[in-house]
């Protein structure tokens, strides 16, 4: 089961990536990553009272730490989202979502760190093929590896703190779910998704509010392309904390990489953007260690 409600977000995902980045002539960065949470928190909240209405177990025992873990993951979302959106900037939509696909290594390790799930070892020999791809990929043509290693690319800065970011994003969902005890997967993952967007609603809402004039009126002025952002953004969010209720984060997000193949897609049919030969290899690798992890993990 978790592997078809991970399909599911990783389809949202993608749709939603792809529509921030077509915010972006209107909106700055921060309005445009701010709008998946202003518009997503009522929408989860709402969700996640339904659930736990409808449900005979009702809502779990929440303990102190929980708000700490979701209110840090929360935090590192929204700075990862401020990043990617930075990399599509200054490269293009599918080459900025493949630099976050270091996501998978970095995942991988905070998960064997903080939460003491590790991989095996055919599961880290596929975390190092994501890695060579996602190197070669920072310059498509034949440029040798010490020359990639170094070579200071700020799309790829910005993408591989993105990876980051949603790293420790994730390992705090999966934390937060487990700790609220035995209830069903869908009540855990609506509960810290809802909690989760609350937080971020109000600490994205004041870093926006100080550093811009006026960005609320811009995103509701745009709101018919503002609004499905925010719903497919619950719709991912719901989901990928669904799946994490169920299994480790570093499983979840290695099998959700096949994003990599739909981004492709949106790239050149909605973004109408172009990619050179050696970047789909690049990426086929990315995509060949993320199922290794997904499958030897």
């Amino acid at each position: 089961m978790w592997i078809v409600v991970t399909f599911i977000a990783t389809i949202f995902q993608t749709l939603r990536t792809a529509a921030q980045a077509r915010l972006r002539p209107d909106l700055s960065v921060n309005a445009a990553s701010y709008v998946r949470y202003i518009l997503g928190a009522p929408i989860s909240i709402t969700a996640c009272a339904l659930a736990v209405w409808l449900s005979a177990e009702g809502l779990p025992a929440i303990p102190g730490r929980f708000w700490f873990i979701v209110t840090g993951a929360g935090i590192a979302q929204i700075v990862a989202t401020i990043a990617l959106l930075t990399s599509f900037d200054r490269r293009d939509y599918a080459i900025g979502t493949v630099y976050s696909k270091t996501e998978v290594i970095q995942v991988a390790v905070f998960s064997a760190v903080i939460v003491g799930e590790p991989l095996q070892l055919w599961g880290w020999v596929s975390v190092i093929a994501v890695l060579i791809g996602v190197v070669k990929l920072a310059s498509p043509s034949d440029t040798p590896l010490r020359q990639l290693i170094t070579k200071r690319d700020r799309a790829a800065q910005a993408g591989v703190l993105a990876g980051a970011g949603f790293a420790l994003a994730s390992v705090g969902i999966r934390w937060a779910s487990t700790s609220l005890g035995d209830h069903p997967a869908l009540i855990r993952g609506l509960v810290t998704l809802a909690a989760m967007n609350t937080a971020q609603t109000v600490v994205n809402g004041i870093w926006i509010r100080v550093r811009e004039p006026d960005p609320f009126s811009t995103i509701f002025r745009h709101w018919k392309r503002t609004l499905p952002v925010g719903a497919m953004s619950v719709g991912g969010s719901a989901a990928w904390a669904i799946a994490m209720s169920m299994e480790t984060a570093a499983k979840v997000r290695s099998l959700g990489q096949l994003e990599l193949l739909l981004t492709f897609l949106v790239s050149r049919v909605w973004l109408k953007q172009r990619h050179h030969r050696n970047e789909f290899i690049a990426s086929g690798i990315v995509l060949a260690g993320i199922l290794g992890v997904t499958l030897f993990g």
